[in-house]
């Protein structure tokens, strides 16, 4: 492990993706050197969800999805290749922590959402506003 294993994906050297944050690091740190390379920061919580209702409200709530999204797997992807709604400079990233108790719990509903996280960062990869989904490691 490195000392900063979001540097190379902020300095441009890694293409982004979808990530682990090692479980010994803060999470506070990966969004503040994100905030300092002037990237967009968003945090998913999933602590406490049980079901697909309530990581669609987590999904709204913490990614600040636009009004026009419609709580279903089909709107977030949407929302997720098209971030017009969401601008910036330099790239996105969304820290998706407090994950594997829904995980273990709705495992079919977690490939669906990983699924749609890998699609959406590598629709964004190749762009100026690359988009990186962080998976915090308890």
């Amino acid at each position: 492990m490195t000392d900063d294993p979001l540097a190379p994906v902020l300095q441009g050297s890694v293409p982004p993706g979808v990530m682990s944050w090692p479980a010994g690091l803060s999470t506070r740190r990966a969004l503040d050197a994100a905030r300092a390379a002037g990237w967009e920061t968003a945090v998913l919580d999933l602590s406490g969800v049980t079901d697909k209702a309530g990581l669609m409200t987590a999904c709204a709530e913490g990614l600040r999805l636009p009004d026009w999204f419609g709580s279903n797997w089909d709107a977030l992807a949407d929302c997720l290749s098209d971030l017009e709604w969401w601008p910036a400079q330099q790239g996105r990233l969304i820290l998706v922590c407090e994950w594997q108790a829904y995980a273990t719990a709705r495992s079919d509903e977690w490939g669906v959402l990983q699924e749609i996280f890998a699609d959406a960062a590598a629709r964004w990869r190749e762009t100026a506003t690359g988009l990186v989904v962080l998976m915090a490691l308890d």
